[in-house]
Order: C-alpha cells, then structure tokens, then sequence
C-alpha cells in the first residue's frame, strides 16, 4: 500500500516546513509520497518551495494565479499515486501524526474513506471561537440531514480516500466548499464511512486563519446545491 499526502498550501511560509517534516517522519508502515500544491503564494512559501525541491518523496505543483483550496486539492489528487490519499494543511491546525489513525480503518479492509472528528475522541483542542464551533456543528447537522450520514465532523480537513474513490467523483468547487462537495458525493456513492477522533490546534486570525463568515456561508449554499442536484453519482 501506498499514501498520497496532498497539501494546498497558500502564504504558509512560518508553517509549511514543519508541516513537511512531521508528514515525512511519522511512522507509517506503508510507501509515501507528499504532494504540495502552491496556490501562487506571496508571502516566501513559494520561493522556499523552489529552494527544496530536493526534499525526499516530495512534489510540487505551483498555480501560477491564487484559485483556492479546493483548485489546489484537485491538482494534487491528479497527480497523486497512492492506494490511499490524505488531505494535509499547510498550517499545523491538524497534525500529521495523526496519520497511523487515520488510515488504520481502511488498512483493515474495514473503509473506504475515513474523517478525523475534531468533536469525538479523547485528544487535545486548543480552545478558541464558540461561534466558529456552533457553526460546524450546524453545517455538519444540515449535511448530515441531506445525504443521511452521522458524521460529527463535516468539516475536518482530515479525511483520507482510497484513491478509487476520488476516481469515481467529479470535483467542481474551487474555494472552501470542497468539503460540503465531497461529503455530498461521497454519500452518494454508498461507501463505507468511518470516523476517528484527532487532536486540533486551532488558529486565531492573528496567527493566520483564514476562513470567515462568507466561507460558511458558501458552504450551506454547496451542502444544498450538491444533495440536491439530480445527476448520477459521479457528478
């Protein structure tokens, strides 16, 4: 078994290498690779990417204009070789040495795509926004309502797919409504779903966050629009 590691990563120059070290050293006892998608960066994420080519079992893609994240995971699952695909960050909200979790349900033959719940478990979370916490909740409430699931974590970053999945599935959204998308379609294809719980170092927006109110507001828009279109499930 192989595992792609694919980070879209934009203007995450102070994080990116740490990022980079913990994804190639945690201990995994499958091949990897670490796909990173530099979404036109201006802030030295670029130019330290150019600089470290020479990483060990590390690619990079660079967008030559900022399309967003979902633009970004789209390049790095084309180019993905794995049996098994994760979605990594380039911040350290999620850690990378989450990753023997996270892949251990599909490892035994028991899923076909895995999500790290930041709201089940036993592990650390930093405590940061209420209403950032209400409002994935609710997301993950209307999400689950529409496609049927019991997910606790719509949302997450973490999620890990069999690459046959991603084959079957058809990605439109550019920005942040990759999640809302993927879940919808995802469910749709009748796979099975596991949860784990992972620890998560929130960021404020002094340290770098990124995701506002119009990002959540785009994503209600996404969970509708994509359980509600009537298209085969590839779509």
């Amino acid at each position: 078994m192989k595992l792609s590691v694919v980070i879209a990563a934009y203007n995450e120059r102070a994080t990116l290498p740490q990022v980079l070290e913990r994804a190639a050293a945690v201990p995994l006892e499958v091949e990897r690779e670490i796909i990173v998608v530099d979404d036109c960066s201006t802030d030295g994420t670029r130019e330290y990417l150019q600089q470290n080519t020479h990483l060990p079992n590390v690619r990079v893609i660079f967008h030559e204009q900022n399309r967003g994240k979902g633009a970004a995971l789209r390049s790095g699952f084309a180019a993905a070789t794995g049996d098994m695909v994760i979605v990594q960050d380039a911040d350290l909200e999620y850690d990378p040495r989450e990753y023997p979790k996270l892949v251990q349900p599909i490892l035994e033959g028991r899923a076909d795509v895995v999500y790290g719940s930041r709201f089940t478990g036993g592990d650390s979370h930093r405590v940061l926004y209420f209403w950032h916490s209400m409002g994935n909740k609710f997301l993950t409430l209307l999400s689950n309502m529409l496609t049927g699931l019991n997910l606790t974590d719509m949302e997450t970053c973490h999620k890990v797919f069999r690459r046959g999945v991603l084959e079957r599935v058809r990605l439109e959204e550019d920005r942040f409504g990759f999640e809302p998308e993927i879940t919808a379609k995802v469910a749709r294809l009748k796979v099975r779903i596991y949860e784990v719980g992972i620890s998560y170092a929130g960021r404020t927006y002094e340290e770098g966050k990124k995701i506002g109110w119009r990002d959540g507001a785009r994503a209600v828009w996404c969970i509708l629009k994509y359980n509600l279109r009537r298209r085969s499930s590839a779509s």
